[in-house]
């Protein structure tokens, strides 16, 4: 084994060496913070709620909710574990939903592709997401400034697609299949789930994932120790776009129309998952089960919001207040890793 990979085989944290076994059990920990957190909630709900919060259709209605707040935090883990940040999800949504509504049996054309329609509207998202990677990287643009111009280049390819009309799906199995729940709970949710295993697997046994946590602890050790840094972002910023592609599929299929403004506060809910979760917005800390446990978070703050009848408009203040005291707890102990502050 090579000295890069006995630096960087943890897949957690800081490139450390091989032997710390002591840092790699306290990373694998890292996740319990967020999960008590949640329990917290759970409990606090379930005594002021109970007749309402503790029942099989709000179960329903918050896996519903965390379907697609799951799938696009997948992506959005990996490219802040890396100490990048991905704007673009929203303009990627509504490109890949209406690709899909008008690749598909709809109420504005004659197409209706089949199964291509979401394999082409995913391939646009992933193709998004690269071209965001490859900007990043080959000309040193930061990624904060790359992946808000690509919202935007998606949010104008989206309404072009538009047109005058809103585009309806006609056919009984796209318009129904994401809110359909054959296994008790939607379908989609059940795709986040798989998603979800899989980003697991990747984070913890690929080299994607072991040099996802090394690019973030540390770019330019990472380079140094043979991490071809470059094409692993390509590939972070490439998987990301896919999320949200599919996020945008899952949630046209569910409206049964492909509408510009799909992802509308996407974006804000899926860093706030990720933030509150525990993952660091410098890279290299954190994780999926971080994020799965910062998405449910959110989702079951705002399902208990909206069931004690609080305003929209103060559950965006709780929501708000929630992510500064979460990057405050996260970053407080890391604050000397922070050398410069930005």
């Amino acid at each position: 084994m090579s000295r890069s990979d006995n630096l960087i085989s943890n897949g957690h944290g800081a490139l450390v060496s091989a032997g710390s076994k002591h840092s790699l059990r306290k990373a694998r920990k890292e996740w319990l913070g967020p999960l008590v957190a949640l329990a917290v909630v759970i409990v606090i709900l379930s005594v002021l709620r109970p007749s309402t919060f503790l029942t099989w259709e709000n179960f329903r209605a918050i896996t519903d909710q965390a379907s697609i707040p799951l799938i696009l935090a997948m992506g959005a883990s990996f490219v802040i574990l890396m100490g990048c940040i991905d704007l673009s999800i929203e303009g990627v949504m509504a490109t890949a939903a209406l690709i899909f509504v008008l690749l598909s049996g709809n109420s504005v054309n004659s197409l209706d592709l089949g199964i291509g329609a979401p394999l082409i509207a995913l391939l646009a998202g992933t193709v998004m997401g690269l071209l965001t990677g490859l900007i990043h990287t080959v000309f040193r643009v930061p990624s904060f400034m790359v992946s808000l111009g690509t919202w935007f280049i998606g949010l104008g390819i989206a309404t072009v697609l538009f047109g005058d009309s809103v585009p309806q799906l006609s056919g009984d199995l796209t318009r129904s299949w994401a809110s359909a729940s054959p296994l008790g709970v939607s379908n989609a949710f059940v795709v986040a789930v798989v998603f979800v295993l899989v980003a697991k697997f990747v984070s913890d046994n690929t080299s994607m994932g072991r040099f996802t946590y090394a690019i973030g602890a540390d770019e330019s050790i990472a380079s140094l120790n043979a991490v071809p840094v470059n094409r692993y972002k390509v590939y972070v910023f490439a998987l990301a776009g896919f999320c949200s592609a599919l996020a945008g599929v899952i949630g046209s299929s569910r409206l049964g129309v492909g509408v510009v403004d799909l992802g509308s506060g996407q974006l804000f809910q899926t860093i706030a998952a990720v933030v509150i979760g525990g993952t660091l917005l410098s890279g290299g800390k954190g994780g999926v089960i971080n994020s799965i446990c910062g998405v449910l978070l959110v989702v079951v703050i705002n399902n208990g919001l909206i069931l004690m009848g609080v305003s929209p408009v103060f559950q965006r203040a709780v929501s708000g207040l929630v992510i500064v005291v979460a990057v405050v707890a996260t970053a407080f102990n890391q604050r000397s890793r922070l050398r410069i502050v930005k």
